[in-house]
């Protein structure tokens, strides 16, 4: 055996390679307070303020009038997705030792919803593109952008929304996990499933009870809130487990 071979396998090499459950948890809890501030800016801010439902002209005029703040919303989208990709490693890493191989299934169900959520960004790609005045598709017909800008909007949402059954399955796991854990609280994870099965009803609305203005996850979002409250202030300095 070489010295670089010995080296690597030296169990304390090995567990100062590690990263640790309290640092798992302080980057799960950074990632999801950056969400916290992000989405909702994106969402419940520039959104309501740009697009008016059912009016595609007043929608396009006024995005072509803050052009600036379309962007950091699209942006502000950006970071939540690239920042749920690394929530999900780190809450692997977080509830691995609770069970290795359903830990890394639970991640899995997040990545997916990331990669669906990414690709339906691109759609909010084409709106800024068709609004450039220097792309080559700027040139089509008034009604003919207007109805591609708001197709394009609409897709984004719906594409987003139907990634979020992934999301809502994988936030039920989490509070799977974590009602079987020794080192956190198991309300957390009753709370953790909730906020999940409101997700799941929200993404599953458009489909099996699309005339209900309902939406759910705005009652059961709030487990998400706490579960990082403690991952920033008692998760980051949990001990290793035995």
């Amino acid at each position: 055996m070489t010295t670089g071979e010995m080296i690597l396998s030296n169990p304390r090499i090995n567990a100062l390679n590690k990263t640790s459950l309290g640092t798992a948890a302080l980057l799960a809890g950074i990632g999801l307070l950056i969400m916290v501030i992000a989405a909702p800016f994106a969402e419940l801010y520039v959104f309501p303020r740009l697009i008016v439902a059912g009016n595609a002209a007043q929608t396009v005029k006024n995005i072509l009038e803050n052009r600036s703040l379309f962007t950091y919303a699209l942006f502000a989208y950006l970071i939540t997705f690239i920042c749920d990709v690394l929530v999900a490693w780190a809450l692997y890493i977080f509830l691995k030792p609770v069970d290795e191989n359903f830990s890394l299934l639970t991640a899995l169900f997040r990545w997916v919803y990331s990669a669906i959520a990414l690709v339906a960004l691109l759609h909010l790609v084409t709106v800024s593109d068709l609004l450039n005045p220097s792309h080559p598709v700027s040139g089509l017909q008034p009604d003919a952008m207007y109805a591609q800008v708001m197709l394009s909007i609409d897709l984004f949402t719906s594409h987003w929304y139907f990634g979020l059954i992934f999301f809502a399955i994988h936030l039920g796991l989490i509070g799977y996990l974590v009602i079987r854990s020794t080192y956190v609280p198991k309300i957390l994870g009753v709370l953790l499933i909730i906020a999940g099965l409101g997700y799941l009803l929200n993404a599953l609305k458009p489909f099996f009870f699309a005339d209900s203005n309902l939406k759910f996850a705005e009652y059961t979002y709030y487990g998400e809130l706490i579960f990082m409250l403690w991952l920033l202030v008692k998760g980051s300095r949990i001990q290793q487990p035995d």
